[in-house]
């Protein structure tokens, strides 16, 4: 069962579709703190409050929407209202701490140079994937004609992905280099959380 068939079975049901939205919200609110931990004290730009902003209006409305498919329930990120909750939390924070490792192994990197480094590549790997998950998913939302739509978020996490690409290329001469490190490691933790999401529909 592919990614697409997979989103498709938890639509079908309006229970486990609200609890597929709030896995996502669950996950954008993550990496919307997560941005927050890598801030330097300091030495914060404009770009990063944006995004930061962005991640956590996301959440919010991901998890709003969810009245429009169950009339309660699913009011906090508890385990009993995520999909497979250890997968979901895993994806992130593993992804986290091997690109950290990678930036201070690789890069030889230290202090506050190691989150600036994680900050731009887990961000890269993750808006990637975004770019791919959203419109499989808003697809699929219009072929079943659900009141539910991320179009808004598709739009702005095409704008965050630009952004990371700039900020990367300002970084490092050979940054792609480095992304396609981050992008291998974000690739084997997230066929880990889709095989969790089709134990789901099983």
């Amino acid at each position: 069962m592919n990614t697409a068939q997979t989103i498709a079975a938890l639509v079908a049901n309006p229970e486990s579709h609200a609890r597929f939205l709030n896995t996502l919200s669950f996950m954008e609110n993550s990496g919307a703190r997560k941005i927050s931990k890598f801030e330097h004290k300091k030495e914060v730009s404009l770009i990063i409050l944006k995004h930061a902003a962005e991640e956590h209006r996301h959440a919010y409305y991901l998890k709003k929407q969810i009245s429009k498919l169950v009339p309660s329930g699913f009011e906090t990120y508890d385990d009993s209202f995520l999909i497979n909750p250890r997968s979901s939390r895993f994806y992130l924070d593993v992804l986290d701490l091997r690109v950290s490792q990678y930036a201070k192994k690789k890069l030889g990197l230290t202090g506050y140079d190691v989150k600036w480094a994680a900050y731009l590549l887990v961000t890269y790997a993750i808006e990637l994937r975004a770019d791919e998950l959203y419109p499989i998913y808003q697809q699929i939302l219009t072929e079943t004609k659900s009141k539910v739509q991320v179009k808004s978020i598709i739009v702005e996490e095409e704008g965050h992905l630009e952004e990371m690409i700039s900020q990367l290329k300002a970084t490092w001469p050979d940054w792609e280099q480095h992304a396609a490190v981050a992008v291998q490691i974000e690739t084997e933790l997230y066929q880990d959380w889709v095989s969790s999401l089709v134990e789901e529909v099983a």
